[in-house]
């Protein structure tokens, strides 16, 4: 199973990804584990917010990468629109949403977590936005997610940088709301998650709702799937897919 759920404190349900070999990337069982708990527990009255974390004291490395290569562009399309299943749920999820962010938070990772309501991230965590290096754009609606928080202009240089983000830059920039000691991560994330669990749900939903708006209309996925798409078939992934393997900077 690549997912655990667990109630640390009544009403809080905790998701955790469980690939700690892989540093909890996010493949195909991560991504329906994740639909299927967030489903289930948004239609359970008991369940007031969920917190999204990592086994193994980490967040998520990001995607599968291995397995996107050679893969043909409809069936990139295709996965790419799975993932926005789940893009789309968490971002209109109408219940309070909390990462948990310890060590990092790479790539579709960082996407995961943006998508929460409130981001708690450890002193010596990181964000990572990889994408341009690996000849690639940014996915999980990150080109939405990022520019909301951080601004427009910040989210340009981060993406065109393609390095990682210190927490407390991430938290200067908007990324995350809370930087706490690495060992107080869950603690604190779950403490958050009770304190939105008391706001009146009906009104927090409704709010949520206005702000945040449609998924596909805010963040843009579907053209996002297609330029990525378009991406994974060129010879610039394949050059940054091979850097990445050979831990060398990418020849474009």
């Amino acid at each position: 199973m690549s997912v655990r759920t667990d109630m640390p404190v009544p009403g809080i349900l905790r998701l955790l990804i469980d690939r700690p070999d892989a540093r909890n990337a996010i493949n195909a069982n991560v991504r329906i584990g994740l639909i299927d708990a967030a489903t289930t527990a948004q239609a359970n009255p008991a369940i007031r917010a969920l917190v999204i974390a990592g086994a193994g004291g980490m967040f998520s490395a990001g995607g599968d990468l291995p397995s996107l290569v050679g893969i043909s562009e409809d069936a990139a399309l295709a996965r790419l629109r799975e993932g926005h299943r789940l893009v789309s749920l968490l971002w209109t999820y109408p219940k309070p949403v909390v990462a948990a962010v310890e060590r990092f938070a790479i790539g579709a990772g960082a996407g995961l977590a943006l998508l929460s309501d409130e981001i708690v991230i450890g002193q010596k965590a990181v964000f990572g936005f990889p994408f341009i290096r690996l000849g690639l754009v940014p996915d999980w609606g990150l080109s939405g997610t990022v520019p909301r928080r951080a601004g427009a202009e910040a989210a340009a240089k981060l993406f065109a940088t393609g390095g990682n983000v210190a927490a407390d830059r991430a938290l200067a920039l908007g990324l995350a709301d809370q930087v706490v000691e690495d060992a107080r991560v869950m603690e604190e994330a779950v403490a958050r998650a009770e304190a939105l669990a008391r706001l009146a749900p009906g009104a927090f939903a409704r709010l949520k709702r206005r702000l945040r708006g449609d998924a596909e209309q805010v963040l843009q996925l579907d053209r996002e799937a297609r330029d990525q798409a378009a991406c994974l078939m060129s010879s610039e992934f394949a050059e940054g897919y091979a850097a990445f393997r050979e831990k060398r900077e990418p020849r474009f």
